[in-house]
């Protein structure tokens, strides 16, 4: 038989988690066919099979397991019907789910492990806790509907079916504290009112083991302007009118690809990373890598998560080319539908919070990407022209965020005042 192991869907890709099998164990598979729905650190894929046979499943929905790891066969059946899953190599790293079947030599499994479902040889994808819960208050897994990634079953989904008995209060109460402090500890724990457990994603676990990198590897420092946008503004509306036909609605502007002021910044960023090399680097194991591409990636917010779809060579690319194209990879993030390839090979990343009425903040860097520009709203406000005068004028706040180890002040200093003059002067953003 041959064997399916866990692939490689993306570069930065170590490990994936099987959320669905499209195929059935035992099930005639041909080539090409989808086989598997697996969530990367970047987004949830659907793999083809490239063999040509009768399906063994070795890994059951809901495991995490390092590429490379066997997850089926596929092939003739044995003779006699034997050949069942082999036990996973050293390299398997696996966690949460519901692990294969033991071997036949294994000790026997305790009562609660053979209710329900799981007597019936069903794979039921739970956590660990829950599986616990539900085996000390007798609660059949097999007729929960999980809640957690991928419809695992996880303690608040056993909690709610155990409702108010006795045995599901009892296993609860399992894990309170006893003693004279017992009263004075549970006030305390139930302070806060009714509390659940949420499962975080791959992707949200991804998110948050590289943003705490970030913060505790980067001596970053942060830098801020104010961009007289009153150019953008008119160079916008000009674009506007002249993209649609007179009396079309702003829908149909915005279907045939009017920039936003964030595929202004964009643009401008490009252009300026192309003249501040330095600024388009990263750092890598104590060294500095110039990259010969402009990738700009775009910070999209998805459902619970944050998403960033890269803009390839955008220093080579129009104004009309990127706001079609980040408003597709916007799209397709929101969707589910976005691909690893087009998550890779940033460059720079570009995050605006304006269209939320956030005047300026400071992100955090994506490692190992030099700096990170982070955008502020459009808004009018009182300025003094050049004749001394007070009057309204439309500004907007960029902050960029830079590792100190690649950027210095000058340096970062000069690359967002380039940003500054290529939108203060837009025109050549249109070139």
């Amino acid at each position: 038989m041959a064997d399916v192991v866990m692939p490689r869907l993306s570069d930065t890709m170590e490990e994936g988690t099987i959320l669905r099998w499209l195929k059935r164990d035992g099930e005639e598979l041909r080539r090409g066919e989808e086989l598997v729905e697996i969530e990367t650190d970047k987004a949830t894929m659907t793999y083809e099979s490239d063999q040509a046979g009768v399906l063994t499943i070795v890994a059951a929905e809901g495991q995490t397991l390092e590429v490379g790891a066997l997850i089926a066969r596929v092939g003739a059946p044995a003779a006699g019907g034997d050949d069942g899953p082999a036990p996973e190599g050293p390299a398997s790293v696996v966690r949460g789910g519901t692990p294969p079947p033991e071997p036949a030599a294994a000790a026997p499994a305790p009562p609660q492990a053979a209710h329900g479902a799981e007597a019936a040889g069903e794979r039921v994808k739970a956590s660990p806790l829950a599986r616990r819960i539900a085996g000390e208050s007798g609660i059949d897994l097999h007729g929960l509907s999980g809640s957690g990634p991928g419809g695992r079953i996880v303690k608040a989904d056993v909690l709610e079916r155990g409702g108010g008995s006795d045995r599901a209060g009892s296993a609860a109460a399992a894990l309170a504290p006893a003693g004279p402090g017992a009263a004075a500890i549970e006030g305390v724990a139930t302070a806060k009112g009714e509390t659940s457990t949420v499962e975080l994603s791959r992707t949200q676990q991804t998110i948050a083991r590289r943003m705490a990198e970030s913060k505790a590897t980067i001596p970053d420092f942060t830098l801020q302007m104010d961009v007289d946008m009153g150019a953008c503004v008119r160079l916008r509306g000009e674009l506007k009118r002249l993209s649609h036909d007179a009396g079309a609605a702003e829908a149909g502007a915005q279907a045939l690809g009017t920039p936003t002021y964030n595929d202004m910044v964009v643009k401008a960023c490009a252009l300026a990373l192309r003249e501040h090399p330095r600024a388009n680097g990263s750092y890598r194991d104590g060294r500095l890598q110039l990259h010969g591409r402009v990738n700009v990636g775009v910070a999209v917010a998805a459902e619970h998560a944050l998403v960033v779809p890269t803009v390839f060579d955008a220093d080579e690319k129009s104004l009309g080319e990127i706001a079609r194209e980040t408003r597709g990879l916007a799209d397709r993030v929101r969707a589910g539908t976005i691909t690893p390839p087009e998550l890779g090979g940033g460059t720079f990343t570009v995050s605006n919070l304006g269209m939320y009425g956030v005047k300026s903040f400071a992100a955090i860097i994506n490692p190992p990407q030099a700096a990170i520009l982070s955008v502020g709203a459009v808004e009018r406000r009182a300025v003094v022209s050049d004749g001394g005068e007070l009057a309204a004028g439309e500004r907007m706040t960029i902050t960029l965020a830079c590792d100190h180890r690649i950027l210095y002040g000058a340096d970062a200093a000069q690359f967002l005042a380039r940003v500054r003059e290529l939108l203060e002067t837009p025109a050549a953003l249109t070139l």
